[in-house]
């Protein structure tokens, strides 16, 4: 295996090593993970579709003017799954609790429908606001969101780590870090739906 040199990320060195283990017993399910990767490679696709052959003016319409724009929530989706990721890496660090899986309350598929459901509305934290990301651009975003998307993939198809005994407390209630996976995938379908919104707006600019 080649060396890899000091400072690279966190996330690479788990991607690369698999901290020397194999897929086993011990990792998440065949199906989970294979729930996992279908979910965020389809997302990935949808978020860079999403966009193609629209115009400036269409990417940057508001319904309302407090409303966001597509690029806005590019640029929201982009930021968004860096941080939950760091999340993620902060979350595996420390020591597995499987003794607290009594807290966690709901199933996979009920958490991914709840992060979908748009009737229910959140405001992002400021630093997740799209004007607070960074991005200059769409393309900067969207070239950000692949290559984190793409790591993020890698990841999970390979991991040995024990995924469903790290817990992550959020504002509300406990999950664990695989369905923080599913989170990732999960938000950025949330915002595609969003976009869905903004297309079907009678305001929104036709070609």
């Amino acid at each position: 295996m080649l060396k890899r040199t000091l400072g690279r990320s966190l996330l690479i060195l788990m991607v690369v090593t698999g901290f020397g283990g194999t897929i086993n017993d011990s990792s998440i399910t065949q199906k989970e993970r294979k729930t996992a990767v279908t979910m965020m490679k389809d997302t990935r696709t949808e978020v860079s579709s999403c966009v193609k052959g629209l115009s400036a003016e269409q990417l940057s319409f508001r319904a309302a003017p407090d409303k966001w724009s597509i690029q806005e929530c590019i640029y929201h989706i982009a930021a968004t799954e860096k941080a939950l990721w760091s999340l993620f890496e902060s979350s595996m660090k420390g020591a597995s609790t499987p003794e607290r899986r009594t807290e966690i309350k709901i199933t996979d598929e009920d958490f991914v429908k709840r992060v979908h459901d748009r009737s229910s509305k959140v405001k992002a934290i400021e630093p997740l606001q799209p004007a607070n990301t960074g991005y200059k651009s769409l393309e900067d975003a969207l070239s950000d969101f692949k290559e984190s998307r793409t790591e993020h993939i890698k990841y999970m198809k390979s991991s040995t780590e024990d995924l469903r005994n790290h817990m992550v407390q959020m504002p509300f209630g406990t999950i664990d870090c695989y369905q923080l996976c599913l989170m990732t995938a999960a938000h950025s379908k949330r915002h595609l739906l969003q976009i869905e919104e903004i297309k079907a707006d009678p305001a929104f600019p036709r070609q």
